[in-house]
């Protein structure tokens, strides 16, 4: 109850902060006016003074001041993009309060969260709740946007669903990036950076005309650091001792084409190539399996209670290596028709590529139990997009109207490998042996359990590929979208806006266990295999009367899905025959929309109200899945699931907003307070042995989001951004399934519980002033920070992987050329080096005790990074 009563006071203090903001706004500016009542006289765009007030976004396809605009947007400019060393989504983080930005097991595994909603990215079956939008092209997936974005003209950042303004359904939000467009002056930039870690830095960029009526510009950049974190290899074959490190060079060029002043043709090309080793992890609790491996290893294979896990130390045997590679081509025709009153065409088409490669010790030990090479053939990940969209866009006295038609076609390829090695079966059989008694699992006279009837000896059972699947994906999205706005009055606005989405995707996939599953086949064998297992087990001391609880954890843990050959031995629905391959298909056909009312009580106080309908589809859990029954909602078990489908996503959202503009327009204040409930939230968990995706019936994330931009005109060079959001974001109470059942199900924490991700209290505030330095110089500071409230990090809400309250600092002071002919920058990232975890996760096949936060289980995670800092130089012509 105390806790409730704490949760109902924060909310009735963020709802207080909204009202009084709201109040004061309004009855400042109509001191300011003389009349609160009366409605905004227009204003010329011309007759303006440059000021905040006067930003511009494109939130909703159209050139519009970020204080008209009835969204929840957080827009951040070039200049303090480049004051805070963005470089890539992950960056933004510090700028955007409720943004959260993780990695797992790869660089190429990123998701982004906003209002504490996001998709896990270890999965790509799942797609994105949070879109990425660069330069008019959506990115399939998350990770897929990771990388160099080069030249920025500025970042928007919406939240809540976007799908009648943007290409492609999202339910929580869209991070649009536009970068830099061509111009008609010649300049060159070049820019040298160095740093710790051994970071070294170079990227350059040439902008010029070609004739008349076109343009062109291109970019480069080269960056390369040490890792930061140490890795203990033990016996190897992993040599590199050090992870986390960044290698990748990129390559940009865009061709603007202009051949009458009705008619814009910006065509585009991209490639970028990372070759890194990521991402190990550390251990944050160390329980008794840690013994196990120890032992098998003969020396320290995870780290011992009471290590550091921030002193950045990782155990792995083989290699992180990755290899990202990313291209694409885009060609954007923006044509104003003389013969539709003015309204403007759009077409947007675009062909893109994009490819990963990641070796992964599974185990994240020096152990060798588990294992994936960084090669084509056993690690794969793929995707090949076509996309098409056309905008028309046009304005009315009254009316600003907008349809669109968008369309994808996007192959999907996946390969999945787990290799397992000569520590898997002896570890095994000791930890479940450990279980029952403790002295049944001293080494070296461990007894066998998972072996085959054969009776070989441990470590020659599993050795060698125990699975290689193969998925291949179509997804094909059609949709027909429109977003208009009605002047009602000069100070009341309509806005209405709706989609009709067609989604159709296939999955083929192809499982096999080339190696591997001799052991799990004798177990299952219907006559002798149950019989083998108790003969086994009495002979090592197990007591009778704990047969029937310890036969089913020997046979569980034997028949991990990477070991079950019944994943090869498939039945359709009828119960015939169908091998190793299966085929699934699945189609959405889905209305969604916006209804919004904006009202601007004078030229400094606009208000909104807004409800839309989100979407994101289904699809299907690229992973082997099993369970007791058979089906996706049955609890563990050793039947493979051949319905590895889940259903699309959906989201009702309520928004009150209010954008207010003081001191001449150098002062903007916004508010907004939120609602979204979710519907079949799609949430995909690591239980230690594998991914599984559930849908959750009910998801519901509500609170208040508010920013401020200051320049005050009493310091020149002065310049503020902040902004704090409240959010309570939780699960529903009534979540069916199995995993859900207290106590002992995977998941029984998270009925009625807080969002993983999601802290009550996020902030961000950015300081920048500029200073003349005589007649020819120009001093610049800047720092910001980052504030996180506590929060779990595990999809299943494990105490251990809890994160408690921190804040990241980042700094950058500089002098330069008041002309920006060059500068000279020293900056830091994490400047307090401050501790705090990405990702907790249990360790892999070290939780096997069934007990809720067992001693005897270990827990991982991936931690964020130190301290960095360095030197930039920067040259302009």
């Amino acid at each position: 109850m105390a806790i409730r009563h704490l949760q109902l006071q924060r909310q009735t203090l963020a709802a207080a902060v909204f009202a009084a903001c709201l109040t004061m706004s309004v009855a400042a500016q109509a001191q300011e006016t003389g009349d609160a009542g009366a409605p905004a006289q227009p204003v010329a765009d011309d007759d303006r003074p440059v000021t905040l007030a006067t930003m511009t976004v494109t939130a909703q396809k159209r050139e519009e001041a970020l204080q008209d605009v009835p969204i929840s947007v957080t827009v951040l400019d070039e200049q303090l993009i480049q004051d805070m060393g963005v470089h890539d989504i992950k960056d933004m983080q510090i700028l955007v309060p409720g943004l959260t930005v993780t990695s797992t097991q790869s660089e190429a595994i990123t998701t982004a969260r906003i209002r504490g909603i996001g998709t896990v990215g270890d999965n790509v079956g799942l797609e994105s709740s949070v879109g990425i939008v660069i330069d008019g092209v959506y990115r399939p997936r998350n990770s897929v946007g990771f990388g160099d974005l080069g030249q920025i003209e500025r970042i928007e950042v919406l939240k809540g669903p976007q799908g009648t303004v943007f290409g492609k359904n999202t339910s929580a939000g869209v991070i649009n990036v536009v970068t830099r467009r061509p111009s008609y002056t010649q300049s060159a930039e070049g820019e040298i950076t160095a740093g710790n870690y051994g970071a070294f830095g170079v990227s350059g960029s040439y902008n010029d005309a070609l004739g008349e009526s076109a343009a062109f510009s291109v970019y480069a950049a080269k960056r390369k650091r040490d890792g930061w974190m140490d890795v203990r290899t033990g016996s190897g074959p992993r040599t590199e001792d050090k992870d986390y490190d960044q290698n990748y060079h990129t390559l940009r060029g865009k061709l603007l084409l202009e051949p009458s002043e009705s008619l814009d043709i910006l065509l585009s090309a991209d490639f970028t190539s990372r070759e890194e080793n990521c991402c190990t992890a550390v251990q944050t609790t160390v329980g008794a399996t840690a013994g196990i491996l120890n032992a098998l290893v003969g020396g320290k294979a995870v780290a011992a209670p009471g290590d550091d896990p921030f002193d950045r130390v990782a155990y792995s045997n083989r290699p992180t290596t990755q290899d990202i590679k990313d291209k694409g081509v885009s060609a954007q025709i923006d044509w104003e028709s003389p013969w539709m009153g003015g309204a403007t065409l759009t077409s947007i088409t675009a062909g893109r590529e994009w490819q990963s490669i990641n070796g992964l010790d599974y185990d994240f030990s020096t152990a060798d139990i588990l294992y994936r090479n960084p090669d084509e053939d056993e690690s794969f990940t793929g995707f090949k997009t076509l996309s098409q969209e056309f905008r028309l866009t046009g304005a009315t006295e009254r009316v600003d109207w907008m349809v669109g038609f968008f369309y994808a076609d996007e192959d999907l390829d996946r390969t999945e490998t787990y290799r397992i090695g000569p520590h898997y079966e002896p570890y095994l059989s000791i930890a479940l042996l450990s279980l029952v008694n403790p002295a049944l699992g001293q080494l070296p006279n461990a007894p066998t359990m998972l072996a085959d009837a054969t009776g070989r000896a441990p470590g020659t059972v599993f050795a060698g590929l125990g699975a290689l699947d193969r998925y291949q994906q179509n997804a094909k999205s059609a949709a027909l979208f429109t977003n208009n706005t009605w002047h009602a009055t000069d100070a009341l606005d309509l806005t209405l806006g709706l989609r009709y989405t067609r989604e159709k995707k296939t999955l083929d996939a192809h499982y096999s266990n080339p190696n591997g599953s001799a052991g799990c086949a004798a177990m299952l064998d219907p006559v002798n295999g149950q019989a083998r297992i108790a003969a086994a087990l009495i002979a090592r001391g197990v007591p009778a009367a704990a047969l029937p609880q310890v036969i089913p954890q020997v046979m569980g843990y034997s028949c991990l899905p990477w070991a079950n050959p019944l994943h090869v031995m498939r039945t359709d629905a009828a119960g015939n025959f169908i091998g190793g391959d299966t085929y699934q298909s699945r189609e959405d056909k889905e209305w969604s929309g916006t209804l919004k009312a904006a009202y601007r009580w004078n030229e400094h106080v606009m208000t909104y109200l807004s409800a839309a309908r989100g979407y994101k589809g289904g699809g299907f859990n690229l992973d082997r899945v099993q369970s007791s029954t058979g089906l996706s909602s049955g609890g563990t078990g050793i039947l493979p699931v051949n319905d590895t489908s889940f259903p699309a996503e959906f989201v009702d959202s309520y928004e009150l907003g209010a954008k207010t503009t003081w001191a001449d327009g150098s002062l903007l204040l916004n508010a907004t307070l939120f609602l979204q409930e979710y519907e079949d939230f799609q949430l995909n968990s690591f239980l230690g042995t594998s991914f599984v995706v559930r849908s959750i019936p009910k998801v519901t994330s509500k609170g208040l989001d508010a920013e401020i931009l200051w320049q005050p005109r009493a310091v020149p060079g002065l310049m503020l951004q902040g902004g704090v959001m409240y959010a309570d974001t939780t699960f529903g109470n009534n979540i069916p399934g199995d995993d859900f059942i207290e106590p002992t199900g995977a998941l029984y924490k998270l009925p009625g519980a807080t969002m993983p991700f999601a802290p009550d209290w996020s902030g961000s505030a950015s300081v920048t002033y500029a200073w003349d330095m005589g007649s020819r110089l120009q001093g610049r500071f800047n720092i910001g920070a980052r504030y996180m409230s506590d929060y779990n990090t595990g999809s299943d809400l494990d105490v251990e992987k809890e994160q408690g309250a921190y804040t990241v600092v980042n700094a950058r002071v500089g002098i330069g050329a008041r002309d920006d002919r060059w500068s000279f920058e020293l900056w830091a990232t994490n400047l307090t080096d401050t501790d705090y975890v990405q990702v907790g996760f249990d360790g892999p096949l070290q939780n096997v005790s069934p007990v809720p936060n067992n001693p005897f289980n270990t827990f991982n995670a991936f931690p964020g990074a130190p301290r960095m800092y360095g030197a930039t130089l920067r040259v302009r012509y």
